[in-house]
């Protein structure tokens, strides 16, 4: 299994905060690479890797996740994940924006999002 990168994601209670948060990580050296007007995510032009998204909302799942974590094969991810008896809360399905995805709990209460890029 190999995992390409972990985001972490912070919820963000308006539109006004999420700009001064994304001036905040900017100060930091992050770079806007995604802004969907609900999901900002930001980058490290040197390493892209490392990445924050900040949440207004999620307008396609039930919950904010906690973090996301991408991962190559999302369905192999899933098979184990549904084979371990973990809680999914929200089954895994394709995305109009280009991502597979499925969110689960962990077993401190924390959701993850977990998914792949179609595209790769």
């Amino acid at each position: 299994m190999t995992i390409r990168r972990i985001v972490p994601n912070i919820q963000i209670e308006s539109a006004e905060a999420l700009a001064q948060s994304r001036d905040f990580y900017g100060l930091l050296g992050f770079e806007e690479v995604m802004n969907m007007g609900w999901v900002t995510t930001l980058a490290s032009p040197a390493n892209p890797t490392a990445q924050i998204s900040l949440f207004t909302e999620e307008r396609t799942a039930p919950v904010v996740p906690d973090l996301s974590v991408e991962v190559e094969d999302v369905d192999a991810v899933y098979a184990q994940v549904i084979a371990s008896g973990a809680e999914i809360v929200r089954e895994l399905r394709d995305e109009e924006w280009g991502v597979r995805r499925f969110f689960v709990r962990d077993p401190g209460g924390r959701v993850v999002n977990v998914l792949t890029h179609k595209d790769r």
